[in-house]
């Protein structure tokens, strides 16, 4: 199923494994890749040595295209931007909008640019800027999270840039893929449906938790670190919901010595990536905190197995997932299923 995303990218299928923060290494990129989709490396929560062994160890395990995901506002971006181009890898992904220098020096290396966006006026400057492609994520997303339906927010984005759009948000099977074609995407990326594989490295506890879960389960939330939040209702979001500042503060700093110890950051790093995503909120000082260290959180769930003290970030379709096949598995019955869904459609 040709379309402008296997083109751009070398891939085989229209379809994206996203860069779920301590989800996506390199035995789940791999075996994305190697099924046919583009796996997306997760390197936020890596030391850019350990980045760099990451990629290596793909490139080991698969000769297909595979790309990986980078924070644009971090300190050493330009330093994992140079691992990238040095290590040939094929795509750059970003959480947040790339400055325009950043895209120009990924694009002369001959790196396909693909940022993440949630809103239209987002797609439209990373577009005017040079990125390759746009991911759009709707509000059924897991992680950060918007407030707009991705079938209200693809549609805008397809009419409004002429680069080739992903939808995210939403989307588990072949029916899915076939409407976001449908409304003009060139395909489509998935986070926790690739959580859900035996591939994955989650703990098996974990994804109990996820298989578990009920559509009404998975929650959105600000207490975590200020910023809306998809993720499964846990022990630790209800705590953080029921909890005074003081002991929110006292929570948070614990986090964040965690974090410090495994990341090298400084305090005064640390408190500078909570500052950041403090500007133009409210936000107390125990969530400026947890914006920063919020990468310890997930690590309790997605590394630890701590279901009881970490974020299970998540999406919807969480709520209507019952298996974990394999990647190949998982892929091999989204096309079928795509191929049959269109043969059937009304002539």
């Amino acid at each position: 199923m040709p379309t402008p995303l296997t083109e751009l990218t070398g891939v085989r299928h229209p379809i994206v494994q996203t860069g779920m923060g301590w989800v996506a290494g390199p035995r789940l990129v791999s075996a994305a890749a190697d099924a046919g989709a583009l796996g997306i490396l997760a390197s936020a929560t890596m030391t850019t040595d350990r980045l760099r062994a990451a990629v290596r160890e793909v490139k080991s395990r698969t000769e297909r295209p595979f790309g990986v995901n980078l924070r644009a506002d971090a300190g050493d971006a330009a330093e994992r931007v140079r691992i990238i181009v040095d290590e040939g890898v094929r795509v750059a992904s970003f959480a947040l909008a790339p400055s325009r220098e950043l895209i120009a020096r990924l694009k002369d290396a001959g790196v396909v640019v693909i940022p993440s966006v949630g809103a239209r006026r987002h797609a439209e400057k990373v577009a005017a800027w040079g990125a390759d492609a746009v991911i759009v994520q709707g509000g059924e997303g897991g992680g950060h999270t918007g407030s707009v339906a991705t079938t209200v927010l693809l549609p805008q984005v397809v009419d409004a840039v002429d680069i080739p759009v992903i939808a995210a948000g939403g989307f588990f099977d072949g029916r899915g893929l076939v409407a976001a074609l449908a409304y003009g995407a060139a395909g489509i990326a998935m986070g926790t449906r690739f959580l859900l594989t035996s591939d994955s490295t989650v703990p098996p506890a974990v994804q109990d938790r996820y298989l578990a879960a009920a559509v009404g389960d998975v929650v959105v939330t600000t207490k975590v670190d200020g910023l809306p939040h998809r993720m499964l209702r846990s022990e630790l979001v209800r705590s953080l919901e029921r909890s005074g500042r003081a002991a929110a503060l006292v929570r948070a700093v614990r986090h964040a010595a965690s974090f410090r110890r495994l990341s090298g950051l400084s305090w005064a790093g640390m408190v500078r990536d909570g500052l950041a995503a403090k500007r133009g909120r409210d936000l107390t000082w125990s969530q400026v905190l947890l914006a920063a260290t919020t990468p310890m959180l997930l690590k309790a769930s997605m590394v630890d197995g701590r279901t009881d003290l970490g974020v299970m970030a998540s999406g919807q379709v969480a709520g209507v997932i019952e298996d974990l096949p394999s990647c190949a598995g998982l892929i091999d019955r989204i096309m079928a299923e795509a191929h049959r869904t269109l043969a059937g459609l009304p002539r």
